[in-house]
């Protein structure tokens, strides 16, 4: 029942958020990063957080999830906040930054750092070095979620899909009120859009993806991989076209739109096309993780299945 009740609130916050916003002329306007050709009410995020916050504390109140987890990740309520402050004002990139590393470090705290790195035939155990890995790694998934949440549904299914991805591999009901917190904002999302996610709800999503691939590394050793794999599409995409701009030569913090989800619209696919595409390989690398008890093995069929993508990508069209 909590699941239809969170899936109703996050449905019908959104289409609050979305009048509300056409009222007060809250959009985001079109520009050189932009995928989009009019101007769409931005905000939508807020609903997802509200939603996803109701639901942790549902799951606390009822010890359906451990405290660490649980305040490791209601932490990220500050991240949603500075988000949603920035899709206003927008704010400096060395503020935002600044907040993001604190709150990644209290998040980190909670749940008592990453106590290793496990590549299989050797592990780092050397507390400094891992734990400056696990904060990197959460600013970067908080960044890169930011940067790949640029077209229709793209950002709300991967999260759908991660949802469902946990719920079958590990159980967790919080991964289920995370799903429903998501799909509620994806009605209104996907194909044309009638309303966009905002920095309040990527890097929310970006820091909440990130906790919970530590807070399960730690529980098992293997499951960093496994997280990483299934967030592969994302990471690869941001990864890759970031160092392609450094390479060129690029100013990294200028405005582009050289992502492949960016090129596939580009070449002339749609913004569900090349969701569903996206979908797809999320799927297919799933089954890899699914099905192959060795994570090393799957990691690395799912990264030559995403260096193949990329070069079908990079042959619709060309990265320059």
């Amino acid at each position: 029942m909590i699941y239809i009740i969170l899936l109703l609130l996050s449905f019908g916050l959104t289409y609050f958020i979305k009048e509300y916003a056409i009222k007060k002329s809250l959009v985001a306007t079109v520009n050189e990063r932009s995928s989009h050709s009019v101007p769409t009410p931005h905000g939508g995020g807020i609903a997802v957080a509200i939603t996803w916050f109701i639901g942790l504390i549902y799951l606390y109140m009822n010890d359906q999830i451990e405290p660490t987890l649980f305040y490791a990740l209601i932490v990220g309520a500050v991240i949603s906040a500075v988000g949603l402050i920035d899709d206003i004002v927008e704010l400096r990139a060395k503020n935002r930054m600044m907040v993001f590393g604190l709150v990644g470090v209290v998040g980190l705290y909670i749940i008592g750092g990453l106590s290793s790195i496990n590549f299989g035939f050797f592990s780092i155990e050397n507390q400094i070095v891992v734990n400056i890995f696990a904060l990197l790694l959460v600013l970067w998934y908080i960044n890169l979620t930011n940067f790949i949440d640029g077209i229709n549904g793209y950002l709300g299914t991967k999260f759908v899909f991660l949802s469902v991805a946990g719920v079958l591999l590990f159980g967790g009901v919080y991964f289920a009120i995370l799903g429903v917190s998501v799909l509620g904002f994806l009605y209104w999302n996907f194909g044309k859009a009638k309303i966009f996610m905002g920095d309040v709800g990527s890097t929310l999503l970006g820091y909440t993806i990130a906790i919970i691939t530590l807070y399960y590394a730690n529980i098992e050793a293997s499951n960093l991989w496994i997280w990483i794999t299934l967030y592969g599409v994302f990471w690869f995409d941001a990864t890759l076209t970031l160092v392609r701009r450094r390479l060129n030569g690029e100013k990294l913090s200028q405005a582009h739109r050289k992502h492949a989800y960016q090129r596939l619209t580009q070449a002339g696919w749609s913004h569900s096309g090349v969701t569903l595409y996206a979908l797809g390989l999320d799927i297919l690398i799933f089954l890899l993780v699914y099905f192959r008890p060795n994570i090393a093995v799957s990691f690395m069929f799912s990264l030559l299945l995403l260096y193949g993508a990329m070069k079908f990508v990079d042959s619709k069209k060309k990265f320059e």
